[in-house]
C-alpha cells in the first residue's frame, strides 16, 4: 500500500493530492525537490531586474501552462490555464495550481510563461477518484411527492463529499491502493486510519448508502504490492454531522464489511432505471416522515433508515454548536443589540477573498474574531480588548467587507480624501497591515497606502480611501491639508491602548476633528464608525467610548482587562501571614446600606475551613463549598441565588476550583485571601462580578462599583512587581510601604542582570520605555563599563557598519601609525601566497575571510547542527568591523597566530543628542539607508562625550573636507543635523544628562542597587 496525502476534495470522483511513501515511489516525490524548485522559481520571477515582457505569454488559451503568483503563499506557482473570461479589470484567467491543488483567479497580464527548466519535475498533485463505486441521491417522486428513494445519479451529492472530507479531518494515516490509472485521474482504493481502526472508504460510502458498486460481487482488496496488510473495515457510527462528535467518541463499534451486506434474498432491484429497497415503503404526509417495515429490519437497513433522516433534516448537523452567554466563557460582551458570534469561515461577515485566503492559513476565527466580526460588519462602533488585540486580522476582514458592500463611495463621490483612516502605533505595526490588506486584494479598489511624513515636510497631496497613517503624522496633515479629510467616515484605531499611551494629545486632536466632520448636517445619510483594537483597557477609552461612540459594541476577552473595564475598586491590604484572617474581618462591612454578595477565595481546603470558622461567627449570612464538599453545591447555589434586600450580606467562602464550577458572575466583592497564581486567575476572579461591571456601551455608571480586596503578606513578595504593574492603571490608592518594596525588588532584578549587556536603548537615547520587563541591564557598572576607548578629546572614526541612523560601528583612524592597516596589509600579503581552508569551524574560533580583495579577521558566534549537509552557513563576527552575518563555511580560511596578536579595532559610534519621531524608539529604515549612503566608509572629527566599555558617545560628528590646494578644512556636514534633516529624526537634549546622572550613581561608594531606573 502507499501512504498518500489528500489535499483538496472536491468529490469522491474528484480528490487532489500526493503520494508520499510507499513502493514504486519515485525519488522526484522528495518534498525537497519541489521546495526547491519553488524557491529557484521565485528568485527568477521576483527578479528586480526581470525584462517582464519577455516572459508573458504572447496567446493565452485554456489549458496553457504558466506560471502565476499566489498571494496567499506570497511566491509563484505553477498552473494550468482552465479558463479566460472578461472580468471587472480586464480579461481574466481561472488557474489550476498543479503543485498545491487550488484554483486562482488573476490578471492575464499576470501570467507568465514557464521557462523549461522549471518543467523537469512532474506535477506534484494529481487527480485521484474512487476506483469502482458510482454515486446515488435521494430521489422524490408521486404526485404529492409522498414518496422518497435511493436511485443512482451522474452526480455525487454534497452529503457526501462532506462525509468523506470529515472522514480525512479525522483520520490518522491515509493509505491507498492502485487499481487504474489512466491520462487524467487514477483510480484507487482509499484506507483510514481512524481511532487505530483501518476503514476502507469505498466500502465505507456504498454502506452508508451514499454511493453503489459496479458490479455485485465482493470487494477483494488486493494491490500490485500483495495482500493489504490489515482487514478493512467499516464505521458502525456515522461522523457526518461533524468530525469532533467522531473524535469524542472513546469506543467505536467496528463491524466487519461481511456484516453490512445485503442478504441475497433482499437485493437492490432494478426496475425501469429505479432503485428501490424491496425491506422498506417511505411515505411523507403533513410534513411527517414515516417508515413502513414489511419485515423486522436488519442493521443495513436501519442505518440506511438514519442516513435517510439526517439527509432530511439537516438540524442535527450542528448540534454541538451552542449559543451560550459568552460571560460563561469568560468574554464579556456589551453591545445595544444581540451578537450572534460566527463560528467558523463559512459563515463570517468577510469577503470571498479572504475567505479564500482563510482556508488555507486559518483554522477559523479566533473567539475574540468570533464576536469582534459581525459588530465591525454592521458598521458599528467597536471596541475590543484581547491577547490577539495587536493582531490586523482581528479587525481588518469584516471591516473591507463592510467598505466595499456600503454605499459610501456613491454617497461622497462630489468630494475627494479618504474615506477610512487606520491609525498605527508605528511605521512597524503599519507595515504590517499594508501588507495584510494586500492579501486581501483590495488595492484595486480601495487604494490602501502608508503615508509617513517627517517634520517641516509637505510631500503627500494625493490621498487614498483607506491611508494608513501615525497620530502624530494625521495631526501634521490636519493641519496642512483638513480639507481633505472631509470625506472621513471610518476610524480604525490599531492597538489603541498603545495610541492613548504615547501620543494622548494627538488622540484628542484627531477625535475631536473626526466628531466635528461626521456631525455636520449633510452627512446625516453616511456611515459612521469607529473601531478601537487592543491588548489592555486604560482609562481614555473610557472617555473614547462616552464622547465619541454612539451605541457602541464592547468586547472584552481577557478577564482582568475586563475588570479595568468594568471599573472595579481595588483595594490592597498589606499584612502578615498569621494576621490575615483579623485583617479580612476589618475589611468586610457587616451592616452595608445596599445588598453585598461577598465571594471569599481561598487556594485550599483548609485555609476555606478557617476563614468560615471565623465568617460564621459574624452577622453574616454565610456559606462555604470546596472539594470536599461538592454535594453541597446545588444548595450553595440555591441560597446565593435567592434575592435579599438592603442590609444584607452574604458571604461565600470557596477555592479557585469550585469557585470555576460555581459559575458566579453576580458578587459585588470579591476577596483574595489567597493570592492568585496567575493573571489569568486573577482575572477569573474578578470575572465573578461581571454583571455588577460598568455598561459603556448603555453609558450607564454604577454607583456602588464592584470591589476587590486583595491581602498581601511575606509569602507573596515575589508576585509584588506584577501585581503593582496591574494596581498602577487602577488608579486605586497604593500604599507608600508597597510601592517601596516593589522599588526594592525591582533593583534587587536588576542587580541580578550584572552580566549582561547594557539596553541599547539605554545608550542610544538615555531611556528605556519599560525597564521592569527588559532583559537587558540598566545601571552602570565600573567594571563591565570601564572605558576601553578614549573617553574625551577629538578623534577620527572610520564608520564601515550603519546598525541604525545613530548607532554605527567602524573604527579609529590613528594621525600616526594605523596598526590595522600594518595588518590589512600583512593579510593580503600572506593570503596572496598560500589559502588554507578551515580543517575545522569551531564556535568561539578565529578564522579569516575574504570579500573581493580585503581580507577579514573573524570570531564565529554560532555553528549550527551541519547533519548530512556537506556545507553551511555559520554566524561570524567581523572583528575589525564590528557587524554580524552569516559566512559558508568553506569560506572560511586558516588565521595564523601572528594575526590574533591585535585587539579587535570595531567599537560601536553613538551619536548623541538625536531620536525617531513621533515616540518612536526604531529608526525607519528609509533614515537608516539615507545615513548609511551619507557616511559609511569615510572618515570625520567627532568629540568623545563619553565613553562606557567599547562604546563611545560622540557630539559632534562632522565630515570635514579640506579644500584643494589650501590647508583650511571645512565642515562639509554635521551628522547630527543630517539626522534631523530627513524629517524623520528629532533632537534629544536630555540624552547626556539621563547618562550622566547613571555614571554618577556608579562612582565611588555607590552600587547598582542604588541607581535609579531610568524608564520613559
Amino acid at each position: 500500500m502507499l501512504e498518500i496525502n489528500l489535499l483538496k476534495v472536491e468529490n469522491p470522483s474528484c480528490l487532489w493530492g500526493r503520494f508520499v511513501k510507499g513502493p514504486g515511489i519515485e525519488a522526484v516525490e522528495n518534498k525537497k525537490e519541489y521546495d526547491d524548485l519553488q524557491m529557484k522559481m521565485n528568485l527568477f520571477y521576483h527578479e528586480v531586474n526581470l525584462h517582464v515582457q519577455k516572459i508573458k505569454l504572447s496567446t493565452i488559451e485554456s489549458g496553457q501552462v504558466c506560471v502565476v503568483y499566489w498571494s496567499a503563499l506570497r511566491s509563484w506557482c505553477r498552473a494550468i490555464v482552465e479558463s479566460l473570461f472578461l472580468g471587472t479589470v480586464g480579461t481574466q484567467a481561472m488557474c489550476f495550481l498543479v503543485d498545491h491543488g487550488e484554483r486562482v483567479i488573476v490578471n492575464s497580464d499576470e501570467i507568465r510563461a514557464l521557462l523549461d527548466t522549471f518543467l523537469q519535475l512532474p506535477f506534484w498533485v494529481r487527480k485521484f477518484q474512487l476506483a469502482g463505486v458510482h454515486p446515488m441521491t435521494l430521489h422524490v417522486s408521486g404526485d404529492c411527492l409522498e414518496k422518497a428513494e435511493l436511485i443512482p445519479s451522474t452526480q455525487w451529492d454534497s452529503s457526501a463529499t462532506r462525509y468523506l472530507h470529515n472522514l480525512l479531518q479525522a483520520s490518522t494515516e491515509m493509505e491507498a491502493v492502485l487499481c487504474e490509472t489512466q491520462a487524467d485521474c487514477t483510480a484507487i482504493e482509499l484506507y483510514l486510519t481512524v481511532k487505530n481502526v483501518k476503514i476502507c472508504v469505498n466500502d465505507d460510502l456504498v454502506s452508508k448508502k451514499f454511493a453503489y458498486f459496479t458490479s455485485q460481487k465482493a470487494h477483494q482488496t488486493s494491490g500490485k504490492n500483495g495482500v493489504v496488510d490489515r482487514s478493512p473495515a467499516v464505521l458502525a457510527c456515522d461522523i457526518f454531522s461533524e468530525t469532533q462528535n467522531f473524535l469524542a467518541t472513546d469506543g467505536c463499534t467496528v463491524r466487519s464489511l461481511s456484516d453490512f451486506r445485503l442478504r441475497q434474498q433482499d437485493p437492490i432491484v432494478h426496475n425501469q432505471g429505479e432503485c428501490t429497497f424491496s425491506y422498506c415503503e417511505v411515505f411523507i404526509k403533513n410534513s411527517f416522515l414515516y417508515f413502513v417495515f414489511t419485515e423486522q429490519p436488519t442493521i443495513e437497513e436501519e442505518l440506511v433508515c438514519a442516513r435517510l433522516l439526517q439527509l432530511l433534516n439537516p438540524d442535527p448537523l450542528n448540534t454541538d454548536i451552542v449559543h451560550t452567554d459568552p460571560s460563561r466563557s469568560g468574554i464579556m460582551v456589551h453591545s445595544a443589540f444581540t451578537l450572534d458570534p460566527c463560528t467558523s469561515l463559512a459563515n463570517a461577515p468577510i469577503t470571498d477573498t479572504f475567505r479564500r485566503v482563510g482556508l488555507n492559513k486559518y483554522a477559523g476565527p479566533s473567539v475574540a474574531e468570533s464576536y469582534c466580526w459581525p459588530a465591525v460588519a454592521r458598521g458599528c462602533d467597536t471596541v475590543l480588548i484581547s491577547h490577539s488585540g495587536d493582531q490586523p486580522l482581528t479587525y481588518i476582514p469584516p471591516f473591507l467587507a463592510h467598505m466595499q458592500l456600503s454605499s459610501v463611495f456613491s454617497a461622497l463621490s462630489a468630494r475627494t480624501g479618504p474615506i477610512a483612516v487606520i491609525l498605527c502605533p508605528g511605521w512597524e505595526k503599519a507595515q504590517t497591515v499594508i501588507d495584510l490588506l494586500e492579501e486581501s486584494q483590495t488595492f484595486q479598489v480601495l487604494h490602501p497606502m502608508v503615508i509617513l511624513l517627517g517634520l517641516g515636510k509637505d510631500e503627500a497631496k494625493t490621498y487614498y480611501y483607506i491611508p494608513l497613517l501615525l497620530c502624530f503624522v494625521l495631526v501634521r496633515l490636519l493641519r496642512l491639508h483638513c480639507f481633505l479629510f472631509l470625506r472621513l467616515c471610518h476610524l480604525a484605531l490599531d492597538e489603541v491602548d498603545l495610541l492613548f499611551s504615547r501620543a494622548p494629545d494627538e488622540m484628542t486632536i484627531i477625535l475631536q476633528h473626526f466628531q466635528r466632520v461626521t456631525a455636520s448636517e449633510e452627512r446625516v445619510s453616511c456611515p459612521r464608525q469607529i473601531i478601537a483594537v487592543g491588548k489592555r483597557w486604560s482609562r481614555p477609552l473610557e472617555g473614547l467610548l462616552l464622547n465619541h461612540m454612539s451605541n457602541p459594541t464592547v468586547v472584552v476577552t481577557v478577564m482582568e482587562e475586563a475588570a479595568l473595564y468594568g471599573n472595579v475598586h481595588q483595594i490592597i491590604l498589606l499584612c502578615l501571614d498569621c494576621t490575615k484572617i483579623s485583617v479580612l474581618l476589618g475589611a468586610l462591612d457587616f451592616t452595608p446600606d445596599v445588598a453585598q454578595k461577598t465571594l471569599v477565595i481561598t487556594n485550599s481546603a483548609e485555609e476555606a475551613e478557617n476563614v468560615f470558622k471565623a465568617v460564621s461567627n459574624t452577622s453574616a449570612f454565610s456559606l462555604k463549598v470546596h472539594e470536599e464538599l461538592t454535594y453541597q453545591f446545588d444548595f450553595v447555589t440555591e441560597q446565593w441565588k435567592k434575592p435579599i434586600g438592603p442590609g444584607t450580606h452574604v458571604i461565600l467562602v470557596t477555592t479557585n476550583e469550585c469557585m470555576k464550577s460555581l459559575g458566579i458572575c453576580d458578587a459585588t466583592c470579591v476577596v483574595h485571601y489567597g493570592f492568585p497564581s496567575s493573571p489569568k486567575l486573577f482575572g477569573s476572579r474578578l470575572f465573578c462580578m461581571s454583571q455588577n461591571f460598568q455598561n459603556l456601551s448603555d453609558k450607564v455608571t454604577t454607583s456602588h462599583p464592584a470591589k476587590s480586596v486583595l491581602l498581601l503578606s511575606e509569602r507573596n513578595a515575589r508576585h509584588v512587581t506584577g501585581v503593582l504593574r496591574y494596581l498602577k492603571r487602577t488608579e486605586a490608592s497604593l500604599p507608600p510601604e508597597l510601592l517601596h518594596f516593589a522599588q526594592g525588588v525591582l533593583r534587587a532584578k536588576e542587580e541580578q542582570k550584572s552580566d549582561k549587556p547594557l539596553c541599547r536603548y539605554l545608550k542610544s537615547f538615555g531611556f528605556c520605555r519599560d525597564s521592569s520587563v527588559c532583559s537587558y541591564r540598566h545601571s552602570i557598572s565600573p567594571i563591565t563599563d570601564q572605558p576601553l576607548q578614549p573617553d574625551s578629546g577629538t578623534i577620527v572614526v572610520l564608520p564601515l557598519f550603519i546598525k541604525t541612523a545613530s548607532v554605527y560601528y567602524g573604527r579609529i583612524v590613528s594621525k600616526k601609525e594605523d596598526r590595522y592597516e600594518s595588518l590589512a596589509a600583512a593579510m593580503t600579503t600572506y593570503y596572496a601566497a598560500e589559502k588554507l581552508g578551515a580543517k575545522e569551524v569551531l564556535e568561539g574560533g578565529l578564522y579569516g575571510v575574504q570579500e573581493d580583495e580585503v581580507y577579514h579577521r573573524v570570531r564565529v558566534t554560532s555553528v549550527p547542527d551541519k547533519g548530512e549537509w556537506m556545507f553551511c552557513s555559520v554566524r561570524a563576527l567581523f572583528l575589525d568591523e564590528g557587524r554580524e552575518q552569516e559566512v559558508k563555511s568553506h569560506q572560511l580560511l586558516q588565521l595564523p597566530a601572528q594575526f590574533h596578536t591585535l585587539p579587535p579595532q570595531a567599537l560601536e559610534i553613538i551619536v548623541c543628542r538625536a531620536m525617531p519621531i513621533d515616540a518612536e524608539v526604531k529608526w525607519n529604515p528609509k533614515v537608516t539607508r539615507a545615513i548609511s549612503q551619507k557616511i559609511k566608509g569615510l572618515q570625520h572629527q567627532a568629540k568623545v562625550v563619553l565613553c562606557l566599555g567599547n562604546t563611545v558617545f560622540v557630539d559632534p560628528m562632522v565630515r570635514m573636507t579640506r579644500l584643494p590646494g589650501l590647508k583650511t578644512f571645512i565642515n562639509e556636514y554635521n551628522v547630527h543635523a543630517e539626522i534631523l534633516s530627513t524629517g524623520m529624526g528629532t533632537s534629544n537634549p536630555q540624552h547626556l544628562d539621563l547618562l550622566n546622572e547613571l555614571c554618577q550613581w556608579a562612582g565611588p561608594g555607590a552600587s547598582a542597587v542604588d541607581a535609579p531606573l531610568t524608564t520613559v
